[in-house]
């Protein structure tokens, strides 16, 4: 079974923005980082919501807000989805699929330590499928002929 931390860096940078952050604030960091969400936490770091670009698209644009004097607190998604490193690829990609999300924040011990998107786990499936056919291509190349 593969899990989530083997998609994770360890150590690696997980952006974030404040509840207090300017949407402004926080499309500059998506394009600048080159990402499609941020994971929202609180003073003292607690993951809190998501601020995503559907978020934008949906409780920005739409409303005709503007994102210099719209606050994160008020377009995040809360009662967000999390997994665990040790949860199953699959499993994950059954959550995204199932729920229609894009990302799951991965939490370990109450802490954030990395995003994951539906790409990196689709990715990881065509990867693992990849392998396992290689593996028994090799099994009947080697056997002979299969009667």
């Amino acid at each position: 079974m593969i899990t989530i931390s083997s998609l994770i860096r360890p150590g690696g940078s997980v952006w974030t923005v404040t509840p207090d952050n300017s949407v402004l604030d926080a499309l500059h960091l998506l394009a600048e980082r080159d990402i499609g969400v941020l994971p929202v936490v609180d003073e003292a770091g607690n993951l809190i919501g998501i601020f995503s670009e559907r978020d934008y698209a949906r409780r920005v644009i739409l409303l005709g807000r503007t994102s210099k004097e719209t606050l994160i607190s008020q377009v995040m998604t809360e009662n967000v989805q999390t997994v665990g490193p040790e949860d199953s690829v699959e499993d994950c990609m059954q959550i995204v699929v199932e729920k229609g999300f894009r990302h799951l924040p991965v939490v370990e011990a109450n802490e954030l330590i990395g995003v994951v998107s539906a790409n990196d786990l689709l990715a990881q499936v065509i990867r693992s499928r990849e392998k396992h056919i290689g593996t028994l291509e090799n099994l009947l190349i080697g056997a002979g002929e299969v009667t």
